[in-house]
């Protein structure tokens, strides 16, 4: 079964919520799947997982399947959360912020609670993360959907631990920003203590870094730090979305680094 925590105190305080209402398990979408748009159609997936979950690995495998079988159209992103690095074993990727990222999506699907695998669809509803007839029913829904902007990457270069690039939108930007990721490809890792204790894991499309920025312009130039967490060896993309003000992803591209 998949693992639940109740949403940190935060979102609670910052949006100035006194409850939440129910929902399933799928969620409240604030729009409808068929938002209007003219451009080429993606898929970003969401995983908030964590190697200190047992029912995590299923899921973290299943996303690295659709990324491979839908190579055009799905974006992976693995966020790996820090809850349950209490009972025995710290996720090495795991961040807080992750978890607030996931408090927000759950306050605007109106779910009570966080939880593992949790798996967002282009920001618009989530479901478990290792349910595979329903990984494949969305991702066949939403690649065939236009999108209402589109985002493109130029003169990417790796200088002084940063990754510089140019970055160009098509579509209304309005009340839009950017949001730049670095994901490392894969890593593996044994897992000492907690519910994998003893299982060698295999992580893929981790996020190892983000960084947002208003959309004022349709061109710019921006960078992102590479954490030490990556060695210069190791395989990376750098993702580019694109958000509204309800964080429905509206744009996105991704483009494997040469180092």
């Amino acid at each position: 079964m998949f693992k639940k925590i109740i949403i940190v105190v935060l979102v609670l305080v910052s949006l100035g919520i006194m409850a939440f209402k129910s929902s399933s398990e799928e969620g409240v979408g604030v729009k409808k799947i068929a938002e209007t748009g003219i451009y080429e159609p993606f898929v970003v997936l969401e995983l908030f997982t964590s190697q200190g979950c047992s029912s995590c690995p299923s899921a973290d495998v299943l996303l690295d399947q659709m990324k491979k079988k839908y190579k055009k159209e799905v974006i992976a992103l693995s966020y790996h959360v820090d809850y349950w690095n209490y009972i025995g074993w710290e996720d090495p990727f795991s961040k807080k912020e992750f978890v607030t990222k996931q408090s927000f999506y759950n306050y605007k699907f109106r779910n009570r609670s966080n939880y593992t695998p949790q798996l967002v669809v282009n920001g618009k509803e989530h479901f478990v993360g290792s349910n595979a007839s329903k990984m494949y029913a969305k991702v066949n829904a939403y690649k065939g959907v236009k999108a209402p902007n589109k985002v493109s990457v130029s003169n990417t270069i790796i200088k002084d631990g940063k990754v510089f690039f140019d970055f160009t939108v098509l579509g209304d930007i309005k009340n839009k920003q950017l949001k730049t990721i670095l994901v490392l490809d894969q890593r593996t890792t044994y897992v000492k203590r907690g519910e994998n204790s003893n299982r060698t894991l295999k992580n893929s499309n981790i996020v190892v870094a983000q960084k947002l920025e208003i959309l004022a312009m349709e061109k710019g130039k921006s960078y992102i730090d590479i954490p030490a967490i990556v060695t210069n060896n190791e395989a990376i993309q750098l993702i580019l979305l694109i958000e509204d003000d309800l964080n429905d992803i509206t744009g996105a591209t991704k483009v494997a680094l040469e180092r």
